[in-house]
């Protein structure tokens, strides 16, 4: 199955391609539309001339990259604090995972493992990691024993609840859908 969370072919292929873009699309998934985070690691990449590296990223001079991010179109709604969250994340794959961000689930025992490794991520909590993991699980074939337990309401089949279940825009319309009802019992109570 092919990544199409962001309905531009270009930015969908490279998630698909890469996990670092795919991480990097899940941490600016807020506060702005989630074809708008996910198409950010395509940006960035299209504004460095190449693709993405954690060891990159991470050493690259933090004004720059607020720059980088800041420029129209901004990658972000909040360029700063993205980029600096953006180099957080990849610093942390370098130091802990040699800037191989697959190594997080390749090397994960379970699903419950694997939860704990996405947890431990600079800008990722409980509830954004358990997206992924279903993301990983629902696309990506990554399926550590206990996986769907793991990644709680979001690793349930047939549901449209998060960007794990958008693989077409009839699924987007979908997963938005939920997300507004979502919102508005939230409201109510």
């Amino acid at each position: 199955m092919r990544i199409q969370l962001t309905q531009r072919a270009e930015a969908d292929e490279l998630l698909g391609r890469s996990p670092l873009a795919l991480l990097v699309g899940m941490l600016l998934d807020q506060q702005v539309p989630m074809e708008w985070a996910f198409t950010g690691p395509h940006t960035i990449s299209e504004r460095l001339g190449h693709e993405l590296t954690a060891e990159e990223i991470a050493a690259y001079d933090p004004e720059a990259f607020t720059a980088l991010l800041a420029a129209k179109p901004a990658v972000h709604r909040y360029p700063k604090s993205m980029a600096a969250r953006v180099q957080q994340l990849a610093a942390y794959l370098v130091e802990h995972y040699d800037g191989k961000p697959e190594r997080i689930w390749i090397e994960a025992a379970d699903g419950k493992q694997l939860l704990k490794r996405l947890m431990e991520l600079p800008g990722y909590g409980k509830q954004k990691a358990q997206i992924f993991l279903a993301l990983l699980g629902k696309q990506l074939g990554v399926q550590p024993q206990g996986w769907r337990e793991a990644a709680g309401p979001y690793g349930e089949q047939g549901s449209y609840r998060s960007v794990a279940d958008v693989v077409d825009a009839d699924s987007l319309g979908r997963v938005r859908a939920a997300k507004q009802a979502a919102k508005r019992a939230a409201k109510a109570e």
